[in-house]
């Protein structure tokens, strides 16, 4: 019997002008697919004119300047919608959807698909919605007691996976899907017997208590920092009265 972590998955990355998703642009994104584990990975990138400046501090990560999206960048609209149609097809061949930090990443091209096709991704998704693994919210949950940062830097070098171009959408992606693998390896005793979409359902709940504690100690610290415990896509905020 092939467990679901040896078996077909896919993997989504972006990257951005920022980490505001209410409010920055996606530049590059990727999609990487893989029907079984040591199989051939096969990558959809995506290269994007966000229409906006890019920040120098987001270029210092990610290495894409205003000049390079400009000559080699296409236009948001319909690259978001390929984006989308991309995912459900993913959704409805059954593969599960490996996003590190999934609610930015998500929520981020939700807002997107409303800023240039007055559309979400819940309406490219209506007959098959996603099944999402997220390597940060497994690992926080599984190994809770661990201390350091919960990086995907941190986490390939804690599980021995290889990444080779950290914020390269494509190697992002790649990284992901493959320490997903790894996780689902290392606790095969705790995850073997459930589901993706059983997982699906418990990361939710694993992601809420996990951001409840970050809460209580950031209100403790005194930090105003708000967190959100909706995983893996961020509610869309109420307009102002």
């Amino acid at each position: 019997m092939t467990h679901w972590y040896e078996g077909p998955l896919a993997a989504f990355d972006t990257e951005t002008t920022g980490v505001d998703v209410e409010g920055d642009r996606i530049v590059s994104a990727a999609l990487v697919v893989q029907d079984s584990a040591g199989g051939r990975m096969r990558v959809t990138r995506w290269l994007v004119n966000p229409g906006v400046p890019v920040p120098a501090g987001a270029t210092e990560i990610h290495g894409l300047t205003d000049d390079h999206l400009q000559r080699n960048g296409r236009w948001p609209a319909p690259v978001v919608e390929e984006i989308a149609r991309a995912l459900a097809e993913q959704s409805a061949a059954g593969r599960p959807l490996v996003v590190m930090n999934a609610p930015f990443d998500l929520t981020l091209l939700d807002r997107e698909l409303k800023r240039h096709r007055a559309s979400s991704l819940a309406g490219y998704l209506e007959s098959t919605p996603l099944c999402v693994l997220d390597p940060r919210v497994l690992d926080k949950h599984l190994d809770r007691y661990r201390k350091g940062r919960r990086t995907l830097t941190d986490l390939c070098e804690l599980y021995g996976v290889v990444l080779d171009g950290a914020h390269d959408a494509a190697a992002d992606a790649a990284a992901s899907l493959e320490l997903v693998r790894a996780v689902g390896r290392r606790f095969a005793t705790r995850l073997e017997r459930l589901t993706p979409a059983e997982l699906h359902t418990l990361q939710a709940v694993w992601h809420a208590a996990q951001a409840r504690g970050l809460q209580a100690w950031f209100t403790k610290s005194g930090t105003p920092e708000t967190v959100d415990p909706a995983w893996p896509l961020r509610p869309e905020l109420r307009a102002a009265a």
